[in-house]
């Protein structure tokens, strides 16, 4: 039997590598060598035990590869090609598809199923391993343009997918004020995504200064470090009582209130954070229930033609994507990287892991 090596959580605080069967595509399924792939904030819930996936789960979810070989019934890819696959894996036929809602596939054909579209480390093996299945391969599999590399479309399949949905589920406009708490990864994505759907001022917050810095070069006008100034109250003097969309990109308590009480009366919160325990909404930032708000969540939009777009923006340059990825491993220093990314030292945002 073929092998090959993937990093496998055992149980929380233990993801290994080990040698594993190497899997072959079924029908409607295609076997992608990955040749990039990075560790994403969800993947350190899941070795916190925080988020709870089956011992022995191949974890990851943001593939880079070539395709090695398809099931039946895949049409219009060859073995050799490059390609991306998002996050989340829409069937495309099932209710939530058809209805809209592809993140919430429930590869069922009936009924919806909360996060049912991420499957890829959730519920069948994922990307940190040399080789990947992908399922539903017609309606995942997106071409890489040859003029792009690997490290310009990693982060396509999920950071840069997640943080533009923060814009496009919050209903940004053509001149509207926003404020992105929190400048990690999607942080960073979601504030060049703000600028991209049109945002007249978008506000950076964090505490990091290098993640300050960074905010600026994706598209933040203004940067606020809210360790050394009431962030809340400096927003709202800046618009003149609050934005129009406050993006939360973190998953805390303070970050999901402070995203609450910076958005003026009829404004939206969109919230992009995984929340791990008790999420409480104070009655007071939210006008008791009578200021009009809005508060929407997003899981990851994918599919190919989701990918295929975000690769052109890519290809376009509206922003430096790549440079957010700081660290690079091999697939051997797995742990290595886990550690690094997990403590957020040495002024981390992406780590590049290379099988």
């Amino acid at each position: 039997m073929k092998t090959m090596r993937a990093a496998v959580f055992e149980k929380a605080g233990s993801i290994v590598l080990r040698e594993v069967p190497k899997p072959a595509p079924a029908a409607g399924e295609a076997l992608i060598r990955v040749t990039l792939t990075t560790i994403c904030g969800t993947d350190v819930h899941i070795l916190k035990g925080e988020y709870p996936v089956k011992a022995g789960l191949i974890v990851g979810h943001e593939p880079v590869g070539v395709i090695e070989a398809v099931g039946a019934g895949v049409i219009g890819y060859e073995p050799g090609e490059r390609v991306i696959v998002g996050a989340i894996t829409p069937c495309g036929q099932c209710r939530a598809c058809l209805s809209g809602a592809p993140s919430q596939c429930s590869h069922s054909g009936v009924g919806f199923e909360p996060i049912g579209g991420w499957r890829f480390g959730n519920t069948i093996n994922g990307c940190q391993a040399e080789y990947v299945i992908v399922p539903n391969a017609q309606a995942n599999l997106a071409k890489i343009p040859a003029a792009l590399t690997d490290e310009q479309v990693v982060l396509c399949p999920d950071i840069m997918s997640t943080g533009f949905s923060a814009s496009e589920r919050g209903g940004v406009r053509l001149g509207d004020a926003v404020a992105v708490f929190a400048q990690g990864p999607i942080g960073l994505c979601a504030t060049a995504g703000a600028k991209l759907s049109g945002a007249s001022l978008v506000i950076g917050v964090d505490r990091v200064p290098a993640r300050l810095e960074m905010a600026k070069r994706m598209g933040a006008d203004v940067v606020l470090n809210y360790e050394e100034q009431d962030v809340v109250a400096e927003i709202k003097r800046l618009t003149g009582g609050g934005v129009d969309v406050a993006i939360e990109a973190l998953g805390t308590q303070q970050t999901f209130e402070s995203a609450l009480r910076v958005v003026h009366p009829g404004g939206t919160v969109s919230s992009l954070g995984v929340y791990s325990g008790h999420l409480s909404v104070p009655l007071d930032a939210m006008a008791a229930g009578l200021g009009d708000h809005t508060i929407v969540t997003t899981l990851c939009p994918g599919g190919k033609e989701r990918m295929r777009r975000l690769m052109s923006i890519v290809q376009a340059r509206r922003a430096p994507f790549e440079s957010l990825i700081t660290h690079s491993f091999s697939l051997d220093q797995i742990a290595e990287a886990y550690d690094l990314f997990g403590h957020q030292r040495d002024g981390v945002l992406k780590v590049a892991i290379r099988p």
